[in-house]
């Protein structure tokens, strides 16, 4: 019910402009076309300058009231973060002060110049020198913003230090796996054709090398140290994803085949930005900035970002995910199954002792 009177009133206010419009020809035919054009311009060159002054104070004020709720003010939550920061302020200083100028002189030049009976229009159909430099310092600037967009783009997708943690994450409909190197610090290959072989390899690791055999398969939450790198090696099962790090200031494609970098260094713990930014339920978010399918918005991932030692006693707690799938092959569920053996066995030749 409430779907079809928003149909009905969207419908009631077309037919009210469409009446009003027809009433507006009907009023210039009676009065005649070239009075009503000037008074048509009258009162079009009044609503333009209206319009600037209500937009004006209109962003303003979206500004001074929404600015304290992004992202902004807690500042990047990594080092390479900052510099895009910084590269950001200067594109909307220098676009916004573009635009307000422009814009003003658009909207004044259209009210001063307005029709008049007592004034003729002057014909400038060329000038090569205002041409020239209208579009040759619009060019620099732009080429100059681009270079510093690519300087910091060849930087976070460029070869990480030697000492970053490697992290896989991988996209698939509408989740965000994780899988880390063990002790080799080596991630064993994928093979898309060993999905679910055995059962429940869901990242389709291939097993037959042995560099997977320690690696460390985490779904939804991520753990990185402070302070040292992070190269995030991704990929995507399904559809295209994007990786979206918003605190970082960071996103990549995941693309289906192709695997992509990037890499950054955190600056804060989570207990720290809980703290910065007054929100005791802070968590970084890993989001998905490609639209992906129905589920897009549930597509959500995160991070928590701790200590060194604390990162280091996380990751000895974690079983490699070769052992959970191959129960045969685990070291330590051997060693308890023997030692259950012995103890059974102890304890059935006591029995029969006594």
């Amino acid at each position: 019910m409430k779907d079809f009177f928003v149909v009905v009133i969207a419908v009631m206010i077309f037919i009210i402009i469409f009446q009003i419009a027809k009433a507006s020809e009907y009023v210039s035919v009676l009065k005649g076309e070239e009075k009503s054009r000037k008074q048509n311009n009258k009162i079009n060159g009044f609503m333009l300058i209206t319009f600037l002054v209500l937009g004006l104070i209109g962003a303003w004020y979206c500004n001074h009231l929404y600015y304290g709720k992004t992202l902004f003010p807690q500042g990047s939550a990594s080092v390479e973060g900052e510099e895009i920061d910084t590269m950001l302020y200067v594109t909307i200083t220098i676009t916004g002060i573009i635009f307000v100028i422009t814009q003003v002189l658009l909207f004044w030049f259209a009210f001063k110049y307005q029709e008049k009976d007592n004034r003729k229009a002057f014909y400038f159909p060329h000038n090569t020198k205002l041409e020239l430099i209208w579009t040759t310092i619009p060019a620099i600037v732009l080429t100059v913003l681009v270079v510093f967009g690519l300087k910091h783009w060849f930087l976070i997708t460029g070869d990480a230090p030697k000492d970053a943690v490697v992290v896989e994450i991988t996209g698939h409909q509408f989740s965000w796996d994780m899988r880390y190197p063990g002790k080799d610090s080596v991630l064993g290959k994928i093979d898309y054709r060993k999905y679910n072989q055995p059962s429940g390899n869901s990242l389709a690791v291939d097993f037959e090398d042995p560099a997977s055999w320690d690696d460390i398969h985490v779904a939804a939450n991520m753990y990185l140290p402070v302070g040292r790198p992070a190269k995030f090696v991704i990929h995507a099962q399904d559809v295209i994803h994007d990786v979206g790090l918003p605190h970082f200031r960071l996103k990549m494609d995941a693309v289906p085949g192709i695997p992509t970098t990037l890499w950054f260094t955190p600056k804060y713990t989570t207990e720290e930005m809980k703290v910065r930014t007054g929100n005791p339920n802070f968590v970084y978010e890993i989001s998905c900035d490609q639209m992906c399918g129905q589920g897009h918005y549930s597509m959500r991932g995160t991070i928590t970002v701790v200590s060194e030692a604390e990162y280091k006693k996380w990751l000895s707690e974690q079983k490699p995910e070769y052992f959970t799938l191959f129960k045969d092959k685990d070291p330590d569920a051997n060693k308890a199954t023997s030692d259950t053996t012995k103890t059974t066995t102890v304890a059935a030749n006591m029995s029969a002792a006594h």
